[in-house]
């Protein structure tokens, strides 16, 4: 009937031809969120989820790189690495040549008050190099090393958060699709796991692919350098430090050398598989509670951004909480300097160890700096990732 009718009144088809246009074109200048069941069918490739990945690693590292060198300082504090004036080991090398070559000043810095005078030596109280909590820890780099050291080793961060998240959150994308697909069609009652299980193995792949930047950043943030007025190592020569140390605990063949960079990959992996899952079993069903709220489908690109940076905040905080002993074993295992005792190490006797000293306390060193930084840092992350994928979406689908 509708086709008699276009016959006997043509002006029908090009109203309607006109209507349908108008309508399209609207559909095409509201952006929508894609739904659960539509994840599967975005037209994104790796490389293009790699991109949105790597622009979101950049922004988090650069951002909140001061609360991980807070985090660290601390960890590596309470794990017997002992912070001081960069003179204090040469002043000490000098004493043998009596008082007259001592003459040294071992203020924290020019501005302290607290120093006294111990023969022709300007000397600050042990307190002044001790740290004692996450401002504490800012104010005296700041003080001591200049403001620029908050951001040490940003450039492994760097070097570390564009391959590890440029495989990170790709594959977990990748993996959820793959299990949503088959759970849903063979195992519905599974689908509530896959995000633990698809964030549990795409961690596990970027840990192991990217592992010793990570050692080599961690102890970059740990230690200070000792020589006034020399650049401090990179990440080079930070790693060829590690592999090259000389002295009797080295391993005794080469190969053994080298798998030294790989030094505590299995702590950090005991940290970084039950974040990941309890991340993302977090994160996703808060994400899509608060999309629903927002407009679901039809949701804004602000509205997109407010929810995914709310969902990880959330979801980063609970992680990096409930991980915290983890984190500290880690470091803990990273900055040991005895390559024997370092290869024979676990997990287990790491955190025995831990505990053994400092308790439950030990367990939860630096965990201030540790949950201020991953709430923000999964927030930025997330939430830069899934715009920059609706923007790169919207684009394929206006083409």
């Amino acid at each position: 009937m509708v086709d008699s009718e276009r016959i006997q009144n043509p002006w029908m088809s090009s109203e309607h031809t006109s209507i349908q246009m108008n309508l399209n074109a609207n559909a095409t200048k509201r952006f929508s969120y894609p739904s659960k069941s539509s994840l599967n069918n975005d037209k994104l490739g790796v490389a293009e989820r790699a991109f949105s990945a790597a622009g979101a690693a950049v922004l988090s590292a650069v951002i909140v790189n001061p609360l991980d060198v807070a985090k660290t300082r601390l960890q590596a504090q309470a794990a017997g690495v002992a912070y001081s004036h960069p003179l204090s080991n040469l002043n000490s090398r000098m004493s043998c040549f009596g008082p007259n070559m001592m003459f040294a000043d071992l203020r924290c810095s020019p501005s302290c008050t607290r120093a006294g005078f111990h023969g022709t030596v300007s000397l600050c109280p042990p307190d002044c190099f001790r740290y004692k909590g996450t401002l504490d820890v800012m104010y005296k780099i700041i003080q001591q090393e200049g403001f620029t050291r908050l951001w040490r080793g940003t450039n492994a961060g760097l070097a570390l958060a564009v391959p590890t998240v440029g495989i990170y959150l790709p594959c977990y994308d990748i993996f959820r699709n793959w299990f949503e697909e088959y759970t849903t069609e063979n195992a519905p009652t599974a689908t509530p796991y896959v995000p633990l299980v698809a964030g549990s193995l795409a961690r596990s792949l970027a840990c192991a692919t990217c592992y010793p930047i990570e050692l080599a950043r961690t102890r970059m943030q740990a230690f200070k350098e000792t020589q006034i007025g020399k650049k401090p190592p990179g990440v080079y020569q930070t790693l060829a430090g590690v592999v090259n140390v000389k002295g009797t605990n080295r391993p005794p063949n080469s190969l053994q050398g080298y798998r030294v960079l790989w030094t505590g990959m299995g702590a950090q992996l005991a940290r970084d598989v039950p974040f990941s899952a309890i991340c993302w079993s977090t994160l996703e069903p808060t994400r899509r509670k608060l999309i629903s709220l927002v407009g679901g489908d039809d949701a804004s690109i602000l509205s997109i951004l407010g929810a995914n940076f709310s969902a990880g905040f959330v979801a980063g905080t609970l992680a990096a909480g409930a991980t915290c002993p983890l984190d500290v074993a880690k470091t803990r295992r990273q900055i040991e300097r005895d390559h024997v005792r370092a290869l024979k190490m676990t997990t287990r006797q790491t955190l025995v160890e831990i505990w053994r000293d400092g308790g439950l306390k030990g367990l939860f060193t630096g965990l201030g700096p540790r949950v201020g930084r991953a709430g923000p840092s999964v927030g930025i992350v997330v939430s830069f990732y899934e715009v920059v994928k609706f923007a790169l979406n919207h684009r394929h689908t206006t083409s």
